[in-house]
């Protein structure tokens, strides 16, 4: 279980979309919440991996030397 509280004007249009389709906030919320949960977790592991590169002192591999290697380079 899960209760949050929303700013005012998010409450206000949340309401007003659940009463002109018919369907409770709580199955709007829930949508928002699985729509950017994906986004969210992506973008946390994106930053764990650049951290965990940066701290090996490993380095990088410019793009055209990847394009390059994977036979994409013009």
């Amino acid at each position: 279980m899960l209760a949050l509280r929303l700013p005012e004007e998010i409450e206000t249009r949340l309401d007003a979309l659940a009463k002109a389709t018919g369907r409770t906030k709580s199955y709007y919320a829930k949508e928002a919440i699985m729509t950017h949960l994906e986004d969210l977790e992506d973008a946390y592991m994106a930053e764990a991996a650049y951290l965990r590169f940066k701290a090996s002192g490993e380095k990088g591999i410019p793009l055209e030397e990847v394009e390059r290697r994977l036979g994409l380079a013009d």
